[in-house]
């Protein structure tokens, strides 16, 4: 069976609701908009879903010169980009980056609904966060995303993990921007680099879970704090670390821009 991509996903702010694709523009640091917003505390330190599950409510949706942010139980507000505002450093793990606060209005929007003071700020053009140089290239640079401009994801890894879980989940828990059908279960250990319409792919470094994924992602609720990530040490899928980490989908980085589109064929180079 040929590989092909399934579905693509693009997540404008991290952490926040993303949108399924039909096709999507990639560039160096990710698919076009995908996590260049971030919702951080007043200090500038990068808040996710890992503290703030309720941000499973909002939704982010990309318009011209900006986007809109809106929340599940209602109430919306547009902000747009903030091309000239003052730059200001923000943490994002260890790297500091610099950003644009989206102001005051955004603030206070988010604010009242996460139940703490939390600003919105923008990744311009012109910041530069370098992914991990263990296992990206010098000019290699990522968005606001956890380490690398791309998640990619299986849908049989998918099937083989809800095999083994009490409850099966749905792909969304792992937030991948590129979904592949047509592999054996992890196959994408031993792939190395993809080639998808005129877009090539480095297959970096396997993809280590937190417990976003035992959220639901449309409300953030937990019903079982356990899984999925249980059952993925159980199947020895873990990063060979001192932590043992669970893993699931793998990371990569594109060598130039294009764009891929759902249903594209997928080949494997060495």
């Amino acid at each position: 069976m040929t590989l092909r991509v399934v579905a693509l996903h693009r997540y404008p702010v991290k952490s926040m609701g993303g949108q399924a694709l039909t096709s999507a523009r990639v560039e160096p640091r990710g698919i076009a908009g995908d996590r260049r917003w971030l919702m951080v505390t007043p200090q500038g330190r990068f808040l996710t879903r890992r503290e703030l599950p309720v941000m499973a409510l909002l939704h982010a949706d990309p318009v011209d010169g900006g986007i809109t942010l809106s929340h599940r139980d209602g109430g919306a507000i547009s902000v747009a980009e903030p091309d000239h505002a003052q730059p200001l450093a923000v943490q994002v793990w260890g790297d500091p980056v610099m950003a644009h606060d989206a102001g005051d209005a955004a603030a206070h929007w988010l604010s009242t609904r996460m139940g703490r003071a939390v600003r919105l700020v923008h990744m311009p053009d012109t910041a530069h966060r370098p992914v991990d140089p263990a296992f990206g290239h010098v000019g290699d640079h990522v968005s606001f995303a956890d380490g690398y401009p791309l998640l990619v994801a299986v849908v049989e890894s998918l099937d083989a993990l809800n095999a083994r879980l009490p409850v099966p989940m749905p792909m969304a828990r792992f937030r991948p921007n590129l979904v592949i059908a047509g592999a054996s279960a992890f196959a994408e250990d031993g792939w190395h680099c993809l080639c998808i319409g005129d877009v090539t792919l480095r297959v970096v470094k396997p993809c280590t879970r937190c417990v976003v994924t035992t959220q639901d992602p449309d409300s953030g609720a937990v019903t079982d704090p356990l899984e999925p990530l249980k059952t993925l040490k159980a199947m020895g899928r873990v990063m060979a670390s001192v932590r043992a980490e669970p893993i699931f989908g793998t990371n990569a980085i594109p060598d130039g821009p294009g764009t891929i589109t759902v249903g594209d064929a997928v080949a494997l180079l060495d």
